[in-house]
Parts: C-alpha cells; structure tokens; sequence
C-alpha cells in the first residue's frame, strides 16, 4: 500500500514537471507569439535525469524501508525537480550542475537508508560527528574559498567542486542535541545539568559562524537549539530565551558589524535606497508583483533582474512566473513536509529518534520561513537556501540527508515506549508556530501580488515594464487627424518607441526603459498598453496565455500638428507656454511648453535633463504656476457687470476655476489652497479655460486632450469629457466683455497682463474669437517668463489668425 502510493505521488509529481518543462520549451514562441523562435530543449536532460533518480529512490526506499512514510520522497523529489527546472530556465551551466547534485543526493539518501534502521550509530557517535563538522567548518577560515570568488570565503574545495561545511554543520548539530539530550533527560530531569555542555558545543559553533559572517546559518543554529531544548524538557522559556537571544544579537549586531546593519536598514526602509543596498530585496518584491495572481508563465518572466535568484532569491522567480497560486502550492508543500515530520516524531518509539525527526522537521521549517520571509520582507534577509529547491550542492545534499533520516524514523514497527518520550504538546506548539509562519508568508504573497501590485509596477526602478514593451505592440500617440506623433517600430523582441515631432516632448513624455514615463505616455498608459479598451476576457487571456497584456490600442488626440508646429515656431526661444482651445468643446489644439526636449535621445541626455536649471522636463503649459496678476481684469470686469464685487475672492476665483484641476488626462500642478488670494498662482491651462468663457457665452468648458481610442471590437469609440461645462456669467456680459476687449480690424479679442514682481514677471496674454463668430470659437492663452507684451501679442494674434483662416 505505502509503495503504491508513493509511486502514485512521484507519478503526479512527474507529470507536473514534465508539463512544465513543456511549457519551457515553447516559451520563446509565447512570448514572441511566433513559431519562427528558437526553443528551450536543454532542460529537458535535467528532466530525465530527474525521472531515472526518482525511480532509483523508489525502488531502494520500497525494499529497504518498507513501513515508510509516502508523501516525503514525491514531496521532495517534486520541490527538488521544480528548483531544478527552474534554476536551468535561469541558467542552464547552474541547471546541470544542479541536475548532478540531486544525482548525488539522491545517492547521499541511499547511504543513509542502507544504514541500521534504528539510526543507533548517530546516537553513539555524536561527539565525533559534530567535532568532525565543527572541525571542517573551522578549516574555512585557512583554506575558505568562495566560487564566485568574491564575498565570504565559506566553501572548501577547488577545480569547480565546493563545499558548504556549515551546511551539514546544521544536521550534526541536530543529531548531537537529540542525541544527548535523549541520554541525559533520564539523569538530569532539572535543565540547568542540560544547558552547560549543550551551551557550549553551541556557542563554539555560533563563534565559528560569527567569525565566518555566515549570520543566516547562526540565526539558524539559535532557533534551532531552542526549538529541540523546548521538545525536550517542555520549558517555553527556551523559546522566549531563543527570541529574546535573536533581538538582542540584532540590536548589538547593527551597531558592531556592517553587514547587520546594512541589512536590518534594508529590510525596515528599503524604499530609501531602492538601487543601492536595499536592490535586492526591492527587486524581489517588484518580482512577487509581476506575478500577481497567476504569475507570467514559465520562461515568461525576467527573474534574473534579482540578483541571486537562483539561489537565495529562487522563491520570488517561482513567484514572478507562477504568481500567487504557485507560491501557495510552494508553502503548501513545504506544509505537508513539515506535518509529515511532526507526526513521524510523535509516532517515534524512543526520545532520541522522536527528538531527531522533530529536529530535522525545525531545520526544515525555520530555514524556509527563514528565507521566503526574507524574500516578501517579513524578515531581513539571511543569505540561507531554500531547502530542496534553492541552487547549492552542499544544501541540497544536506536537505536530502534530513529526508533519509525521517524516513528512517518512519519506517518503525517497534512499540512505542509511552513514558520514555515527550508531552505531544510540545510538538503541537511547534507545529502551531511554523504553521503560523507558514501562514504569514501567505498573507504577504497576496499583499505584494495582488494588494500593493498596481503601485510597485509602475515604479521607474522596475525595467519588467520596459521589457515587456519590447514584446508587445504599444498604441500610437495620433493627432486629429490621424497623423502620427508618438509610433513604435521594430518587431517583437525589440520594438522601440519613437517620436515624431519631439516639440511635444514636455506633453506627450516618453517611456522608456531607464526613467519611466512621463506625460501623456504615463496617463494614457493603459490604453497604449492594452490594459483598457478590451474587453475583460481578452486581457485575462493574454495574460494567462503570453504573461502580457494584448497589443496597445491607438488613441487620437485633439492635437492639430500644424498648428502646434507653428506655435513652437513663434514661441521660438522664449521660456513659456502657449494653449489653443476651442472654447466650446475645450478641445485643445495646441499645448506647446518651451524650453523643450528630444526624447529619442534620453540615453544621452537624461542625466542632464533633471539638473537643467531651465527645466525642459515641466510641462509649463499645465505643471508651471504663475501670478494671474492683471490678466484678471477681463473676467473681473465681467463678473463686475454681473453683479460681482471687483475685488478678488476666494468664490470668484474658484467660479473662475483656479482652486481645482482641469479634469483632462495629463500630470499637471497641483491648484492653489482655496483661500490663497494674494499669492495665487495658475497654471496656463487654468487660465485658458477660463478665459475660453469669454468666447463661449460666459460657458467654462471642460478641456480634452484623448479624444477617442481604436478598439478592435467597436473601431474609433469616444472619449467624453469627464465634466460638464460650468456658466461662469450669462451670454450677454460674455459678449459685452468681449467686445470691449476687441482687437483693431480682427474677428477677436485680447488682453495683455503682467504678474509678478520685477524680478520674476511673466507676461500674459489672453485671446479669443469673438461670441458672435461663426466659426468653431477658439482661445488661446501665452505665457512668457519675463517682460515680453509685444512678443506675446504677436505669438497669439499670429497663433488665431492662422486658426480662424486655414
């Protein structure tokens, strides 16, 4: 019965990977959505190899431990082929190196099973084992290497063969407390006897560690010392003294030693110092979002942008291309593992197999909890592996050896001898707390998956984005009349943005891969991305199918191009802004912002750009605040005739508009406090709007940039104004005040203002067709950063000319 259901088990488990090594395989064709790719195969020898290791450890387990527990050898034997798979998809040289160490754990595994069943010889060796671990580990610090030949020198070895000793250090340190504590509980029934020489074996091998800055292994060591003393004399102090031991160490440890410090300040504020020392950890995160629900798909995902990620990061590449459904099958299984070993030690027929299966199921635990709360920032990070799944010959073997050992302790048809062992209920509190542990990781896999997902995508620190873009069509960016000004060429795998009429750059941005998004390529993003516009089944199947959203949908802007070309021509030089809108639908037709920028160079330039002290990055036309000064006396004089004071208020500038922000699709500054008189400040666009009144029978509209999107099902679908237009004052004070203001022999009115003191004056203009103008009203508004009034005139009166006579 054990040995069919464990073939069953291992059945499943292969057919899990062989699927996913399938999906490996076809994953360059997914992700370019094309056959014409060349494909992954050189995972598939790990595979195999995998399949003739496991049915080698299925047979020597079914003849040698016939009594064993069947759930351990398929659950490892699928978290170590699901590492595996992984690691080659990250590297195949990492991949096969892994390959051949699970070939030689599994083989470490069979040494153990051929050995007593009642694992006696560890009992009696004890000392010798841990003094030979403790000695391999103190060679280190003479011979230590490290194979990327930097960082801690914590291997032995050379000639592309290396060795962890801390790692099966753990192991011996188990076997020796179980050991000794199952020997001595029957003498010493008081804990002070017991804590002397176990104090002391254990401190020697924290000094080592401390010594070796392997900080992970000895946080390890600490919790796993308190964790086997507490199964063994039932004294809860044990675990507080662990707890209080770990902060205390944390807390001297952040002042003494560098790396402490470094990582204690990256785990409580990584977001100070997200390209510096907190890199990794952000990364991981950022990977952990990418993956959202269902994550990206094998081969589909940048996991390699985490530093590490086959090693001490592999938990955020699995949860980057299989999301949070993956993570929990992960935790999942790591659950069942350490349930199977907590009841495999209750079932124990003697304290010292009972206190080694415990052990051994701690070890398991709190280095994985140790490590996937590192990697969601539950804990700082320790640099230990995950067992099982993580790259590392010395960890693999040393996790496949605690296998053994369990299922060595699981195959027993003694009796139990009840008054020899210890209270189930130290075991329950175990169980309880790596349960709870567990538990937390899954709570901060859906918090970075899913809850905080939509802000840590968009972070101009996150290139997924701009790798994805290179595989995925983006929208084009068209005026209205379909003329094109932001395109994308290329063909997947290396679709590049491009700018045709760069002029528009502080309007229209940029994105791309270094700075992010600015302008109307970050508001417009979801259109342009294929994130909006489709219907909810498509995105969803994009997603699950390509890891990426479907093509970016065009969208057509109230742009003229000619006419902004001639705006930037006559504004030339000058540091300002100059808006077109037409005053009744609030359409804008020009929106030119000088000084400006070319963002096909921002490789080049883009460094330069955030320190140019004239600012080509604002968009002045709506993130630049200037003093309205006197070009407010058009509207004061109107609202005068309307029965309004003529001394400015806080409700006429808010009925003007100046206290709230345009509702149209663009980053823009944020609006004066209301209240602010004296010291108001507007933006180009606040002003044009509301003197767009003055033409459209004292009507403020609503302004519009994105006038409608190309979707596949429905063509060219509208995008209405957000708001409705508001009447600021009736028709005739709208005429009345429009004629007075009426330029010499031309179908329009203008007012010159200035605002400002002396020192930083900007000059207004305000211009507008006249009320009774039978053509589409237009308003154009130019600001000028100093004393420009002839300048300024004639940019306007030049701009509605050309306008009103195309």
């Amino acid at each position: 019965m054990t040995d069919q259901r464990e073939g069953r088990l291992l059945f499943v488990a292969a057919i899990f990977l062989f699927l996913y090594s399938i999906i490996l395989t076809l994953s360059p064709a997914v992700r370019e959505r094309t056959w014409d790719v060349a494909y992954r195969f050189s995972h598939w020898v790990g595979f195999v190899l995998w399949i003739g290791i496991v049915i080698v450890a299925h047979r020597i387990t079914s003849r040698r431990l016939p009594d064993r527990d069947p759930y351990l050898l398929p659950l490892a034997s699928l978290l170590g082929g699901w590492g595996m798979l992984t690691i080659w998809r990250l590297d195949a040289g990492f991949g096969l190196r892994q390959a051949i160490w699970l070939g030689v754990s599994i083989a470490g595994l069979t040494a153990i099973i051929f050995t007593p069943k009642n694992l006696g010889f560890l009992r009696s060796y004890k000392y010798i084992l841990l003094t030979g671990g403790l000695g391999l580990t103190a060679l280190t610090l003479l011979l230590g290497t490290n194979p990327a030949g930097f960082g801690p020198r914590l291997w032995l070895g050379c000639c592309g063969f290396y060795f962890q000793p801390s790692e099966p250090l753990k192991l011996l340190l188990v076997i020796y407390l179980a050991a000794y504590l199952a020997d001595r509980l029957p003498i010493h029934q008081r804990i002070f006897p017991l804590l002397v020489p176990t104090v002391f074996v254990t401190g020697l091998a924290l000094l080592l560690l401390l010594v070796q800055r392997d900080l992970g292994t000895a946080s390890i060591f600490i919790s796993l010392y308190a964790a086997i003393l507490y199964l063994a004399t039932g004294k809860r102090r044990a675990l507080l003294a662990a707890a209080i031991a770990l902060a205390l160490a944390g807390s001297i440890g952040y002042f003494l030693i560098d790396i402490i410090r470094i990582r204690l300040d990256a785990w409580l504020n990584p977001w100070s110092d997200p390209s510096g020392h907190s890199y990794q950890i952000i990364q991981s995160l950022l990977a952990v979002a990418n993956g959202g629900m269902l994550g990206l798909g094998p081969g589909l995902g940048s996991p390699g942008l985490v530093p590490v990620a086959h090693s001490d990061f592999i938990f955020a590449a699995i949860a980057e291309e299989t999301g949070l459904a993956g993570t929990l099958g992960l935790l999942a299984i790591f659950g069942l593992i350490l349930a199977r070993g907590l009841i495999i030690s209750l079932r124990a027929p003697d304290r010292f197999r009972r206190l080694l299966a415990a052990g051994l199921t701690a070890y398991l635990g709190i280095q994985a909890l140790l490590i996937i709360g590192g990697n969601l920032r539950i804990l700082p990070l320790t640099g230990v592996t995950l067992p099982f799944v993580s790259y590392g010959g010395s960890s693999l073997l040393t996790s496949f050896i605690a296998l053994a050992l369990l299922l060595a302790v699981s195959d027993q048809t003694e009796e139990t001898e009840p008054a020899s062992l210890t209270s189930p209920q130290h075991h329950y509190l175990l169980a309880a707390l790596l349960g709870i542990g567990l538990f937390t990781a899954s709570l901060a896999g859906l918090w970075w998956a899913v809850v905080r997902a939509p802000d840590l995508l968009t972070r101009t620190d996150n290139p997924r984005r701009s790798i994805a873009d290179r595989y995925v069509l983006r929208g084009q960016l068209l005026d209205r009349n379909s003329q094109p000004i932001d395109i994308t060429n290329g063909k997947s795998g290396s679709y590049q943005r491009v700018y045709l009429y760069p002029n528009l750059a502080p309007l229209v941005g940029y994105t791309q891969a270094t700075y992010g998004q600015a302008g109307l390529e970050a508001s417009l993003d979801n259109y342009l991305r294929g994130l909006q516009g489709y219907p909810v089944s498509t995105i969803w199947w994009n997603r699950l199918v390509y890891g990426t959203p479907p093509p970016g949908l065009d969208v057509r802007l109230s742009l003229d191009l000619q006419l902004q070309k001639k705006a930037d021509q006559l504004l030339g030089e000058f540091k300002g802004a100059v808006i077109l809108i037409n005053a009744q639908t609030g359409e804008i037709l020009v929106m030119a912002s000088h000084p400006t920028y070319d963002p096909n160079r921002l490789n080049e330039i883009g460094s330069f750009l955030a320190q140019d002290k004239n600012t080509p990055l604002i968009n002045r036309a709506a993130q630049g605040m200037y003093p309205p000064g006197t070009a407010l006396t058009p509207f004061l004089s109107a609202l005068q005739k309307n029965g309004v004071n003529d001394n400015p208020t806080t409700e006429i500038y808010k009925t003007l508009g100046f206290y709230s922000t345009p509702a149209v699709e663009m980053p823009q500054a944020a609006p004066a406090k209301v209240g602010e008189l004296e010291n108001l400040r507007v933006s180009p666009l606040q002003m044009a709007v509301a003197a767009a009144s003055l033409s459209n029978s004292g009507m403020r509209p609503t302004p519009r940039i994105a006038l409608a999107v190309n979707t596949p099902q429905d063509g060219w679908v509208v995008l209405h104004a957000f708001n409705q237009p508001t009447r600021i004052f009736s028709a005739d004070i709208a005429k009345n005040a429009a004629s007075q203001l009426s330029a010499q022999d031309q179908p329009y009115w203008e007012w010159t203002g200035f605002g400002g003191p002396n020192t930083e004056i900007s000059t207004w203009y305000l211009g507008g067709t006249m009320p009774n103008w039978q053509g589409t009203p237009l308003t154009v508004v130019v600001l000028i950063e100093g004393n420009y009034p002839a300048t300024a005139q004639a940019i306007g009166g030049q701009l509605l000319q050309t306008a009103t006579n195309p």
